[in-house]
């Protein structure tokens, strides 16, 4: 992990290793039939879920449920962090 801005909040900050899934795919959306649009992996627990342009944005629910504050997005080609309860973006 590239060293931050000290400006960024304490949940980026704490980042020291992003983790990334092999997974795919979002489990929740395929235990309910749905379709997702991009996949987040949470930096807490390595769970990737959708996003909120998915029409059950289960990333964020996993959020308001665990309180688990960064994730990381699981698409190819992209390398960022957001922090939700700070609303906080930051490149790796």
């Amino acid at each position: 992990m590239p060293d931050l801005d000290p400006s960024f909040c304490q949940h980026l900050q704490a980042i020291t290793e992003v983790k990334l899934s092999d997974e795919h795919v979002c489990e929740e959306c395929i235990k309910q039939g749905t379709v997702w649009f991009h996949l987040r992996t949470c930096q807490t627990c390595g769970v990737t879920l959708c996003c909120d342009q998915s029409d059950e944005q289960h990333m964020t629910k996993h959020y308001h449920a665990q309180q688990h504050p960064v994730i990381a997005s699981a698409q190819p080609g992209e390398r960022w962090l957001w922090c939700y309860p700070d609303e906080q973006f930051a490149e790796y």
